[in-house]
């Protein structure tokens, strides 16, 4: 990718950014305050409307800017372990995703199968993935005269506002 690997971590530490870049996820519903330290979890739909499955993904492992791992869910179809790995390369880095069925029916696909099919999956996933990151998305800017709202401001708004998600918390024109 042409941009550094602080970039793509940039992206992936960003929950809500999940169904922009995951190929299969619709949307999202909640992420955990903690993500991506490990055991955090994000709360997403897989599918497409109307036929969604709500489900979650959580963090096993994440180590930036170099290693993350993941335990994605997508009930019935079952779990999957995903890794992350990324290194530098001259001005940009090389992203690496390996993915693989845990647990569920997904896993008595003969491999050959699904190899092939989460490859081709992951070929978009990457792309997507560097769309954002070479982008610049997950990162908040700089702005001068930008304040970012307090705990208790935050938590007044959001209960003005319902749903109002943790990313929409900084002000400042």
């Amino acid at each position: 990718m042409n941009c550094p690997p602080e970039n793509v971590f940039a992206v992936l530490a960003d929950g809500w950014l999940y169904p922009s870049w995951v190929v299969g996820a619709s949307r999202m519903r909640a992420v955990d305050a903690t993500w991506p330290e490990a055991g955090s979890a994000i709360h997403h739909s897989v599918g497409v409307w109307p036929a969604l499955i709500d489900d979650s993904t959580s963090a096993l492992e994440w180590d930036p800017p170099r290693h993350a791992l993941f335990k994605a869910r997508g009930w019935p179809v079952g779990e999957a372990h995903v890794a992350v790995d990324v290194k530098a390369r001259g001005n940009g880095c090389m992203v690496r995703i390996t993915e693989d069925a845990t647990a569920g029916p997904g896993r008595f696909v003969p491999l050959f199968l699904r190899d092939s099919a989460i490859r081709m999956r992951n070929v978009e996933t990457l792309r997507r993935l560097a769309f954002l990151a070479e982008g610049g998305a997950g990162k908040v800017p700089q702005v001068p005269g930008t304040t970012t709202m307090s705990k208790s401001k935050k938590a007044d708004t959001a209960q003005r506002i319902p749903n109002l998600p943790d990313h929409s918390a900084t002000l400042g024109k």
